[in-house]
């Protein structure tokens, strides 16, 4: 008796263990096609789900079936998300770790049991995956000073809102705004401030700063998280006014939600970089196809105007279009804009 209890418990703890997992996974697309897992990593910014929104849309058209997860910005959820993703035997995953030092474990353990990866908006610091969908973020950072530092003539003080420099995407963006500055326009004064992609903290940080040095006449927000507390703490400061205004303070942001572009039109900021939200979903699922079919890929111009790099061996990343987008659609220090209104950015185009 005592033996068959202890079974049954057994049992009964294993079935609820089952439960647990999969209840961690969502599920969206019909038909028999192919089983694969998206992470979202996160679903608190504009940017993201918009993402979520795209992926479902995407998978039906290359036939795939989507099991979702959720891993909240939380290296250890996406962890056990990947485990649950196991279990539901996809094919293969498309995920976007926010923490980029810290995934290694998670890509051995997908390896292990021969699932490809493909990571999105971000690349792992180390660990193998069969190809990255990102844009240049370097890229966006030396945008973002080229604007800057033309509408302020070289001279003067900006802030820069840091991300997370456990993500690759916070460390370039970061490096290519630095190193754009100190080498085009060396009479600008750049105060650097790690938020961690927290809207609170970035908005703290900015009232310090602006308090401490009211002569701020430039902000780069790296993250459209940041955007609602950046517009609060310039109200309150009394330079959210036109860019007529002398007192006007530019502003230029990430990520080219509605909500940045509508910002732009109303001249409460001045100008963002499209992070393409739909093109992320559309080719993550594209090369996750690709990799479950055995195809390889090469170095060089593709045929979406981007362009595949090899970033260390057996990592390649596909460099899509990002653009600077602006009010007036100029150059600004060599670097051509997108007028915020133009029907080609996703930002115009999501239901």
């Amino acid at each position: 008796m005592k033996t068959r209890r202890i079974r049954r418990i057994g049992l009964g703890v294993v079935s609820a263990l089952a439960v647990i997992v999969l209840g961690a996974c969502g599920g969206s697309g019909t038909g028999s096609g192919t089983v694969v897992g998206v992470d979202y990593p996160r679903s608190d910014s504009d940017f993201w789900n918009a993402f979520m929104k795209y992926t479902p849309g995407f998978a039906e058209e290359l036939g795939l079936r989507l099991k979702t997860t959720n891993s909240r910005n939380d290296v250890a959820k996406l962890t056990t998300n990947s485990q649950s993703l196991i279990i539901h035997g996809v094919k293969g995953v498309a995920m976007a770790p926010q923490n980029t030092a810290a995934t290694t474990p998670v890509l051995r353990q997908l390896a292990a049991q021969k699932i490809p990866v493909v990571t999105l908006d971000t690349r792992p610091d180390t660990g193998d995956v069969y190809m990255v969908v990102r844009a240049d973020n370097r890229a966006y950072g030396e945008k973002a000073c080229r604007f800057l530092g033309t509408k302020l003539h070289g001279e003067g003080k900006v802030v820069m809102l840091e991300g997370d420099l456990a993500s690759v995407n916070g460390r370039d963006r970061t490096e290519g705004f630095n190193a754009c500055m100190n080498e085009h326009y060396p009479g600008i004064k750049v105060f650097g401030e790690r938020t961690n992609w927290d809207g609170a903290v970035a908005a703290q940080k900015l009232q310090a700063i602006l308090t401490a040095h009211p002569d701020i006449k430039g902000v780069y927000i790296q993250s459209g998280l940041a955007l609602s507390g950046t517009l609060q703490v310039l109200k309150q400061q009394g330079v959210l006014v036109g860019r007529q205004d002398h007192r006007h303070v530019f502003v230029v942001s990430n990520d080219g939600t509605p909500r940045e572009l509508r910002a732009i039109a109303k001249g409460q900021i001045d100008a963002t970089v499209s992070q393409p939200a739909d093109l992320y979903a559309k080719y993550a699922l594209y090369y996750l196809q690709a990799a479950i079919e055995g195809r390889t890929f090469k170095p060089g111009g593709t045929d979406h105007d981007s362009t595949i790099v090899r970033i260390r061996d057996g990592v390649l990343e596909d460099q899509l279009s990002a653009p600077l987008v602006t009010a007036d659609g100029a150059t600004y220090g060599g670097v051509p804009s997108v007028r915020s209104d133009a029907a080609s950015l996703w930002g115009n185009n999501l239901d």
